[in-house]
């Protein structure tokens, strides 16, 4: 196994080791080396080159440790010379220490000189030059330098294997550890706590948590290091309670905590919001007597920040002595929509007012905030400064990726091209960015463009690259690139994986092929609770509410309780049918299950209520969940009083969002929109589509789009419903063809009517709304040859017409 990865490493290592020693031999380095002369002063210099001058191998590692110290590039050649002077070129002691303080300068390619004229080497010798490799990036070098150690008969320390599990955690390389996994217990060595704790942040890297318990499970005499080891293999994994769990274990255990013991906690904490077990564990901190350095007060911050209780963050930032761009960064990434451009741009220019700089992450970080606040301008002048400042080259591939963000989100696609066309073919994150940013400008063509170009390339699509797609797949509502799709995933190996499944069964289910995403669905080997809300919630939001309701009782009936999520849905399909009854015992699940307070859940039973007729119970369930602080509950309400059309009180609900400084998302103004629409408050209608922009600050989004030709097509404003679709900043999407063309249904419109239907089919031609709109206008206007032409024709491509039906509830 290891003769293998030699022969895939062999000529790249080559290329790279004549690369360093063609480094070495280069003037400007030694350009590089005069300019830091400057540094030494004359008392340490002098006291340095004494040192130096003992004929002891231990007054020249004397001599050596202070260089490396103050990082003198110029001191440290002055001491190897006069080491080779005094005779010290064949001692293996003293070029070994030359090795180390070398690789700890920086100076890799002449560290691998010394190594390389060495006459006699030690497990030492190659230790050094492993772990030096791997330190200074080099992680293809340091592993063809184990494999060389190895070919000489040299067993590996624990220094140099848990080097080469550190190497496989950075690239990725999962099965080349398990070879080295292999090794350490063949020597003997899978136990010592420093290749032990290698081997667990190995497998959580790969994702395999199961393994890192097994192997965890399996060691004798745990020490601190290797419990930080899992608890932080729980935390990467995103199992934060088990994260916790670990520290409550060591706790219990009275041994002793450091530092990374409370910041894997705290990421636990923090990747679940739970504030309560985050506030125990400060005050386990302050209990402790643990010092409160600067990492550990980042994850504080951290944690009080994705714990939504920004005081507290803000509270230890501004308490914090020794801020570095860490800090900053975690400040940043804690601003949300509720910030404004001017508070981003004044606490990055206290960050440069520290003379600290920015990195590539505070960029990442920006440029995302930049993008949801729709704020181009302030992310143009935070590119200026990355560009000036080095971070917008090709090898910025994260940078890239959030400038894309930014662009794409901000309606700027040329901008986001321009962008995406610099960074090289094969980063997948850029190409996953780019087609979520088509995705999120209804650029659904481009979206497929870009993902037949990617396959071209042979560039390795991952989870995100076939969501995104199956996203754009669905919208555009077409069957037979749906399947094209599925046959690349099968290929591309991720048929079974979870996210990526869910996925397919949402987007089968959107383009109306049932059969075939309850066949996948059935298929599945493990289904766990989110591939059951994928399932039902797909079937509810396409209209299939009583196989929703269905598969509620086969959910049971497998012994698995249904999530808040799962619930929702149920909720949502009630409503749709107008299930009274459902309704009721749907709710009293709710109240069991101790879930009536979450808000999607509070939210869907006061809509399931209110579409059931009983505005009374809808306002009940608002008011006991607390409604009146939660944007999410207000848009409900808004829309429940719309559905009863009291409009008055949907817009004092909106007021009232306003006088308590909610601002209001584009959710808001399609409740109120749909209010105005179906009560045919036109004027009423336009004054909020003006304020979305003038008054919010947002651009329109295609819902938003959606609502105001709903209304004027509903309303007879038939014409200008045409001017909107026209004038729209995104393509049309085969729905707001079908609201035109029910307008001109309703108001015997029948020559736009078939361009509208015209337009429809070009998007969506197995849409069976357009030939059954159509004919019914044709039937309104009396033209019934036209109508009995159309019905044959649907005949002819297999498309029925859905038979109206009436319900009562038993």
């Amino acid at each position: 196994m290891f003769l293998f990865c030699h022969d895939k490493l062999g000529n790249h290592f080559s290329s790279k080791v004549k690369r360093l020693f063609d480094f070495a031999n280069k003037y400007d380095h030694f350009q590089l080396i005069a300019k830091h002369h400057h540094q030494l002063t004359s008392r340490r210099y002098t006291s340095y080159v004494i040192l130096s001058e003992t004929k002891e191998e231990t007054g020249q590692a004397a001599a050596l440790t202070p260089s490396a110290n103050c990082k003198s590039y110029v001191l440290v050649a002055k001491i190897h010379g006069r080491a080779f002077k005094l005779g010290f070129s064949c001692d293996l002691f003293s070029q070994n220490n030359l090795i180390k303080i070398y690789l700890e300068c920086g100076l890799l390619s002449h560290g691998f000189k010394v190594f390389r004229e060495m006459p006699h080497r030690n497990l030492v010798s190659w230790t050094l030059i492993i772990v030096g490799a791997i330190r200074n990036g080099e992680f293809d070098i340091g592993v063809e330098v184990f494999l060389d150690m190895l070919r000489t008969g040299v067993l590996p320390n624990d220094f140099a294997l848990g080097g080469v599990m550190k190497a496989c955690n950075l690239t990725g390389a999962s099965k080349f550890g398990l070879c080295v996994h292999s090794l350490s217990v063949k020597v003997g060595m899978e136990k010592n706590p420093f290749v032990a704790s290698s081997i667990i942040h190995m497998y959580a890297k790969s994702g395999n948590i199961a393994a890192a318990e097994l192997f965890f499970e399996c060691l004798d005499n745990l020490d601190v290091g290797c419990w930080n080891a899992m608890s932080g293999a729980y935390a990467q994994c995103g199992q934060g309670f088990a994260a916790i769990s670990i520290l409550a274990s060591i706790h219990s255990r009275d041994m002793p905590m450091d530092k990374f013991t409370f910041i894997n906690a705290l990421k636990g904490c923090a990747d679940m919001g739970n504030l309560t077990y985050g506030r125990q564990i400060h005050g386990l901190v302050v209990r402790c007597g643990v010092e409160l350095c600067t990492s550990l007060v980042n994850s504080f911050i951290n944690m009080y920040s994705k714990s939504n209780d920004k005081e507290a963050a803000m509270r230890l930032f501004h308490s914090l002595h020794k801020k570095d761009v860490i800090s900053w960064n975690t400040v940043f990434s804690g601003f949300s929509q509720d910030y404004d451009a001017r508070e981003v741009a004044a606490s990055f220019h206290k960050l440069m007012m520290m003379g600290l700089k920015p990195n590539h992450a505070t960029f990442s970080i920006l440029f995302r905030i930049c993008g949801e606040l729709l704020d181009v301008n302030l992310g143009l002048q935070f590119y200026c400064l990355s560009f000036q400042l080095g971070f917008c080259n090709s090898n910025q591939t994260k940078v890239s990726s959030e400038l894309i963000y930014m662009f794409s989100r901000c309606r700027e696609m040329e901008m986001a091209q321009l962008v995406f066309d610099v960074v090289p073919s094969t980063e997948i994150i850029t190409w996953n960015e780019m087609i979520s940013g088509c995705n999120f400008n209804c650029l659904y063509i481009e979206s497929l463009k870009l993902f037949c170009n990617l396959w071209k390339l042979g560039a390795e699509a991952n989870e995100c690259t076939f969501s995104c797609i199956l996203e754009a797949c669905s919208k555009l509502e077409d069957k037979q690139i749906g399947r094209q799709i599925h046959g690349a995933i099968v290929k591309s190996g991720f048929s079974s994986h979870g996210y990526v499944c869910s996925t397919l069964i949402k987007a089968y289910v959107q383009i109306g092929k049932l059969d075939d995403s309850f066949e996948f669905f059935c298929g599945l080997d493990r289904l766990d609770l989110a591939t059951w809300g994928t399932l039902i919630s797909a079937l509810v939001h396409q209209g299939y509410n009583y196989e929703a309701i269905k598969f509620l009782y086969c959910l049971s009936e497998a012994g698995q309780n249904p999530d808040e999520f799962i619930l929702s849905s149920i909720l949502n399909a009630c409503a749709n049918i107008a299930a009274y009854n459902h309704t009721k015992s749907v709710h009293s699940v709710v109240i069991k299950r101790g879930v009536e307070t979450h808000i999607f859940v509070a939210s869907a039973v006061v809509d399931a209520y209110a579409k059931c007729g009983d505005i009374k119970s809808s306002k009940l369930a608002f008011d006991q969940s607390g409604g009146s602080v939660d944007v999410v509950l207000l848009n409900t309400m808004i829309n429940a009083y719309a559905h009863h059309g009291q409009v008055t009180e949907a817009i004092e609900i909106f007021n009232k969002m306003r006088s308590a400084n909610l601002k209001p998302t584009q959710a808001t103004f399609v409740s109120v929109l749909l209010a105005c629409s179906h009560l045919g408050l036109v004027d009423r209608g336009s004054m909020f589509v003006e304020s979305i922009n003038l008054d919010c600050g947002m651009d329109l989004s295609p819902n938003n789009y959606g609502c105001l030709v709903d209304m004027l097509s509903r309303n007879g404003l038939l014409q200008l419903a045409k001017y909107v679709i026209e004038e729209l900043p995104f393509p049309p999407w085969p729905a707001i063809w079908r609201s035109l063309l029910s307008g001109c249904r309703i108001h015997g419109n029948k020559e736009l009517g078939e361009w509208a239907a015209e337009k429809l089919l070009q998007l969506a031609p197995d849409d069976n709304a357009a030939y059954v709109l159509l004919s019914n206008s044709y039937c309104k206007e009396g033209s019934w040859t036209d109508a009995g032409a159309l019905r044959r024709k649907m005949r002819e491509r297999g498309l029925p017409k859905q038979p109206g039906c009436s319900w009562i509830e038993m």
